[in-house]
């Protein structure tokens, strides 16, 4: 018996696993399509349509205000006990100066209404209605501005995965050299044509890289990981990047970027501040029309039921009914000077949103400056560094001919070697600056 709990434990944690193992995925992108698919499924993204959709919901909510109105009531009282009042007995035939005890009403009593009103004119609902518009205006801004920073940053992200690929690769690499190198220091030192240190140097350089490799492949799963939260996938599932380092920095290579012509009132950030002065200036118009009259109509039909019995329900019940119709004019005439300081207080927040709309306006130009600087110094040192790989190579060949010829030091190699592995990474490093200047760029002269 106990055998067979055994058994189907294990066939249930197999099926277990297996159930786990086929609902993992697969995805493969290029950077493009990885870009295309966090547009739609980041979280960021996602919120940001949900809050243009809420503006939309909130246009139409301030718009029914002005809309006609429509509500019905119903209302039911039970007197348990009858409210007493006090008359002069002599009504009914008593002594003068006495008093009888009188209940008014019947313990049952049932209404049913229906209101029908109409807003007329109201100035803060007309500033209302402009500034949903507004309201709109910003949530589909800041959805723009939402996808031009997801943009960016799946790009550095995936840009950081290809890097620390490359970087493997070039570990590898290099440790395969150096493995080969020092088999063949080690046989030129037992054959006694060398020193021992030549051999510990080389080992010493070895287990460094070693080091770095194992380093860099922890990096490049943070990176993978990154790169999965930024797209909006699951951790756990599998992610492969069909693009390499090479050849997007390679794409990336846009001189005439650097010549393009800025114009601030483009930059979606100088529109997202428009939008602010904007709403200040409506807050003005708000405050402002505080002080004009309301006028709004209503009309009300009922019925009333009374009665000792509940009976409301049959056919013998008498309902009375009742109708009216008004008309309900508000007009400010004094407010002790409160509405005019309402207004001074808008009007100052309008003059500090326009201050801060040249700010940003400031801001902007410095800082495409910058960007497009950083983005002309990252083409200048991509083929810096390339330049300085290939001597880097040169010299390390060399230095390697002239230990096996025993002109030289594994001293001399290692210093050879460090300056070869600090060129490459430079090398790399200098390819994904290029994708992530180019992008930085992009983002503040790109419109939508």
């Amino acid at each position: 018996m106990k055998k067979t709990h055994v058994i189907a434990l294990l066939a249930f944690t197999i099926g277990l696993n297996a159930q786990q193992k086929s609902t993992k995925q697969s995805y493969s992108y290029s950077l493009n399509e990885a870009i295309e698919y966090a547009l739609t499924h980041n979280y960021n993204a996602i919120n940001a349509a949900r809050d243009i959709d809420a503006a939309k919901k909130k246009k139409w909510e301030t718009t029914t205000i002005g809309l006609p109105q429509i509500n019905a009531a119903v209302g039911y009282q039970n007197n348990i006990e009858l409210q007493k009042s006090l008359i002069p007995a002599e009504f009914f035939g008593g002594q003068p100066g006495e008093f009888a005890e009188v209940a008014f009403g019947t313990k049952q009593n049932m209404s049913a209404s229906t209101t029908v009103s109409q807003l007329i004119f109201n100035g803060s609902y007309l500033v209302g209605l402009q500034s949903a518009k507004v309201y709109l205006q910003i949530s589909e801004n800041a959805k723009i501005k939402t996808n031009q920073e997801i943009r960016e940053m799946v790009i550095n992200a995936y840009g950081n995965v290809l890097l620390a690929q490359e970087s493997i690769a070039i570990l590898e690499k290099n440790k395969a050299n150096l493995e080969k190198t020092l088999n063949e220091t080690n046989q030129i030192f037992k054959n006694g044509l060398i020193e021992e240190e030549n051999v510990e140097q080389l080992q010493i350089t070895l287990a460094t890289i070693k080091s770095a490799q194992e380093n860099v492949k922890r990096q490049k799963t943070i990176a993978s990981n990154m790169l999965k939260l930024v797209l909006g996938i699951a951790m756990e599932n599998d992610l492969t990047l069909t693009d390499k380092l090479n050849t997007l920095a390679q794409n990336n290579i846009d001189l005439g970027l650097a010549q393009a012509t800025f114009l601030v009132e483009n930059a979606i950030d100088y529109k997202i501040q428009d939008n602010l002065v904007e709403s200040k200036k409506l807050l003005v118009l708000l405050e402002k029309s505080n002080a004009l009259p309301t006028l709004a109509a209503a009309y009300n039909l009922g019925y009333n039921a009374f009665g000792n019995q509940f009976q409301f329900f049959n056919s013998n019940q008498r309902w009375l009914n009742y109708s009216n119709v008004g008309l309900n004019l508000n007009i400010p005439i004094f407010s002790s000077l409160g509405r005019t300081a309402k207004t001074q207080q808008a009007k100052i927040a309008l003059e500090q949103a326009k201050t801060q709309m040249l700010q940003v306006e400031q801001t902007l130009k410095l800082q495409f400056e910058k960007a497009k600087s950083d983005y002309e110094y990252s083409l200048e040192q991509l083929n810096t560094t390339k330049s300085s790989l290939t001597l880097a190579e040169r010299i390390e060949n060399k230095q390697q001919t002239k230990l096996k010829e025993g002109l030289s030091s594994s001293f001399d190699l290692s210093e050879a070697q460090r300056q070869l592995y600090t060129a490459q990474q430079n090398y790399l490093q200098a390819m994904l600056d290029v994708i992530n200047k180019k992008a930085t760029l992009e983002k503040i002269v790109t419109q939508n």
